[in-house]
């Protein structure tokens, strides 16, 4: 969804000018218009725009994605110093408390998604019209994909069902149980995945196919692996979505909501954005995050360092693998297949902190023709492909072995990956069992690179400590609760173990 902001608690009342005779008396006439959050959704408009503004919260996961690399053993924070945006250094070096600006972004931006959804869940039933189930099942996907967000970066979270937390709430409602947000998850998801038409009503909103992937993904975090798999494969033989042949173009312009796109996040650069209220941005702030610093030279457009692969992610990559190149830019190869540019002057770049060479080429910010509004570093149009088909054939590989249910099926999907990415099946995988299960895990790491899945998936297979530096077992698979919640709550919310 492109740009409609819509504020969830409207209030607008237009009063008649005030009438006073010449005895002073006055003439106090009714308002003749009176909006407010309790009188709202009576057309089907109003259910829409409500609908917008839930969408619109998706594009402030720029930050999601951003920290599940950096949090990870995937890339450094870098930037231009080692303090610069500080809440980013200390995830990656994994000495942040409960006192990170950053951490309260994720929190408060994704409970504003949870908010805006349950406003139009508390007020489902208040007025019928066509395609009412279709906003309902939306709004519940969208609930479920910010709790979901939620409960991966900070664990239970406090729920109030389909009603909008008021204040005073967070003094009387506790935190729920892992297993109860994910009930959750499940439950909207559930009635998502069998409410949802399988072909998008606009360019960017949800599906069938999005809602039953999630669900499986849903599954996979608990482990669930029968569900995730059974959730998963109806995603796959739906017919819907298929492996683009050119990995590359998948994350040029051509390439956005594309046959592989399961759900991909929708972002515009026609309007302005600044630091002021990143949040409010209609572009891809990560791009411009993720940018070569005083880069000048083709393609691309410079940003400010930060997301910097390491050396041991470029190695991963296999030999032959067309992915590698896709995936992290190697900016003095670059250069040097570059340096006719300008006249034979080359290209110029600057070298910021933590510098390896490397950069994440999917989310560069690229040239483009036009000037757009705004800070141009916080206005990239790129999409973020939120689900991918790779990631639905790879998710539903790790149900079927992990749930020892079917090996030859996991390793007919994670094949199927492979073969695109080498292209030829000289590079097919035939292992059985645990071994397996490394392949596929590795085989994420890779096709995924830079997309935010990183850490999650080091976390939920028990694979974080002594693979990301500096983790803590017991104490790093979730992060602080904003230590302004933990006051706002005055002792209803004990703050996680190891904060």
């Amino acid at each position: 969804m492109k740009k409609y902001l819509f504020i969830s608690t409207i209030t607008l009342v237009l009063f008649s000018t005030v009438l006073i005779s010449c005895s002073d008396e006055y003439i106090d006439p009714k308002p003749e218009y009176s909006i407010d959050s309790e009188n709202y959704f009576n057309s089907k408009e109003e259910y829409d725009n409500a609908l917008i503004a839930a969408y619109d919260l998706l594009q402030s996961s720029y930050v999601n994605v951003l920290l599940g690399e950096i949090a990870s053993d995937n890339t450094l924070c870098g930037g231009e110093s080692p303090t610069d945006v500080i809440g980013f250094q200390q995830i990656d070096d994994m000495i942040h408390t409960p006192v990170n600006s950053n951490l309260r972004d994720i929190w408060n931006w994704m409970f504003a998604g949870v908010q805006r959804a349950n406003y139009i869940l508390e007020f489902q039933d208040k007025t019928d019209f066509p395609g009412r189930t279709q906003v309902i099942a939306e709004a519940r996907f969208l609930r479920a994909y910010y709790q979901f967000e939620l409960v991966k970066w900070f664990g239970g979270i406090p729920m109030k069902g389909d009603a909008r937390f008021k204040i005073g709430d967070e003094k009387t409602i506790p935190r729920s149980s892992v297993q109860d947000v994910y009930a959750s998850i499940e439950a909207d998801l559930i009635f998502a995945s069998a409410n949802l038409s399988p072909n998008a009503a606009q360019q960017g909103r949800i599906t069938k196919g999005a809602a039953q992937a999630l669900l499986g993904k849903a599954y996979l975090y608990q482990n669930k692996f029968a569900q995730a798999a059974a959730s998963l494969d109806a995603v796959i033989t739906s017919g819907k979505y298929s492996l683009v042949t050119d990995y590359n173009a998948m994350f040029e312009a051509e390439g956005e909501n594309g046959t592989e796109s399961v759900f991909e996040v929708q972002y515009t650069d026609v309007e302005g954005a600044g630091f002021g209220c990143l949040q409010c941005s209609e572009g891809n702030v990560a791009v411009g995050f993720n940018g070569i610093r005083n880069y000048s030279g083709p393609l691309f457009s410079s940003g400010y360092s930060f997301n910097i692969p390491t050396q041991d992610s470029y190695d991963a990559f296999q030999s032959g693998d067309k992915r590698k190149d896709v995936a992290i830019l190697d900016i003095n190869a670059w250069a040097l297949a570059n340096a006719s540019y300008d006249n034979g002057n080359g290209i110029t770049f600057g070298k910021g902190n933590e510098d390896t060479g490397f950069f994440n080429r999917k989310y560069l910010p690229r040239k483009r023709s036009k000037d757009a509004a705004g800070d141009l570093n916080l206005t990239n149009p790129n999409n973020y492909r939120a689900i991918r088909y790779a990631d639905v054939l790879l998710m539903a590989a790790e149900a079927y072995n992990r749930g020892a249910i079917d090996d030859g099926k996991a390793r007919t999907y994670l094949n199927l990956v492979r073969r695109r990415a080498f292209g030829d099946t000289n590079h097919d995988i035939a292992t059985s069992g645990a071994a397996l299960t490394d392949n596929i895990l590795d085989e994420r790491r890779i096709e995924l690179f830079g997309e935010g899945h990183r850490f999650f998936d080091l976390v939920r297979t028990g694979k974080a400590a002594g693979t990301i530096p500096g983790f803590k077992a017991d104490k790093n698979e979730l992060f602080p609760l904003p230590i302004e919640e933990i006051q706002f709550a005055n002792g209803n919310w004990t703050q996680n173990p190891g904060y």
